[in-house]
């Protein structure tokens, strides 16, 4: 039997990371000159300004992103006063997190960037490519997502 040899960079789920990695750098690079915010803090607020009173393992469930790095963005953007922390009448070992007054604010100076950035690295794309891309990362997501369902205990 021969075995296919690996080309990493003809390897779609490397080059899927390498790209994400990518994008999300450029964005880092903006969030942290425009607004001291990291990748994490950004997504937990955009989250968060979208479903207000929400718990951390519920952040964790919709950025895919593992409990440590949502604890220590939640941290910090509470620490900045950004996040309200309020009990979860519905489990009481929980906490709601909403949105403060300043973070808001942030979040409807962040929104404009991140539409502007979406824009400049997606821009030379037109409108069917785009939901054709859209479609496809609907499809990816779904088959990995089946994937990791079938290995959960």
């Amino acid at each position: 039997m021969t075995i296919r040899k690996l080309q990493l960079d003809d390897f779609l789920p490397y080059r899927l990371s390498i790209t994400s990695n990518l994008v999300s750098d450029a964005i880092a690079q903006a969030y942290a000159r425009l607004f001291a915010l990291t990748v994490p803090e950004w997504r937990l607020i955009a989250v968060i300004a979208e479903s207000d009173g929400i718990t951390q393992q519920q952040l964790c469930q919709r950025t895919r992103m593992d409990k440590v790095t949502v604890s220590r963005a939640t941290i910090a953007l509470s620490n900045r006063g950004l996040v309200r922390r309020m009990p979860n009448p519905a489990d009481g070992r929980s906490q709601l997190l909403s949105l403060s007054e300043e973070g808001r604010e942030l979040y409807a100076h962040v929104v404009p960037e991140a539409l502007a950035l979406e824009t400049r690295i997606f821009g030379q794309l037109g409108n069917e490519q785009i939901a054709q891309f859209t479609e496809l990362l609907d499809h990816i997501s779904a088959a990995a997502e089946k994937l990791i369902d079938a290995r959960a205990p």
